[in-house]
């Protein structure tokens, strides 16, 4: 079966697994090929991508899981592949962490330049005819 995942920043996988597992805040769940559709939220979790006697992981963030057709797509706010479970996992923090960083260091505080914007409207006298 074909899986597809994806983040904001694009594609980070399209390759062909013989089934996967999902591990979410309700549990454990297997897909294989020809499982019925299914739809499932992940919003902190990881799969255990599996092909032949090769295994992968993705930890993942904010997502959601749709299988349909033989084509699992999960779509995310984070992930991270690798071939070692506690890894991805440290890793995939890392960059929530990088993320959330940046975030605030971009914020603005917007009450200062509320108060300057009253001000100059009171000194400029506007609204006074």
């Amino acid at each position: 079966m074909d899986i597809v995942v994806s983040t904001h920043q694009g594609q980070l996988l399209n390759d062909k697994v013989d089934y996967i597992v999902c591990k979410n805040e309700n549990g454990e769940f297997a897909i294989m090929e020809n499982h019925i559709p299914t739809v499932s939220v992940i919003g902190s979790g990881y799969l255990k991508l599996v092909l032949g006697k090769q295994n992968l992981f993705v930890a993942v963030s904010n997502g959601i899981l749709e299988f349909k057709e033989n084509k699992l797509t999960v779509i995310a706010q984070d992930a991270f592949i690798g071939r070692d479970k506690d890894n991805v996992k440290a890793n995939l923090d890392k960059i929530i962490k990088q993320r959330l960083e940046a975030n605030r260091a971009s914020s603005v505080d917007f009450t200062e330049k509320e108060r300057d914007l009253i001000d100059s409207i009171k000194k400029s006298g506007a609204g006074k005819l």
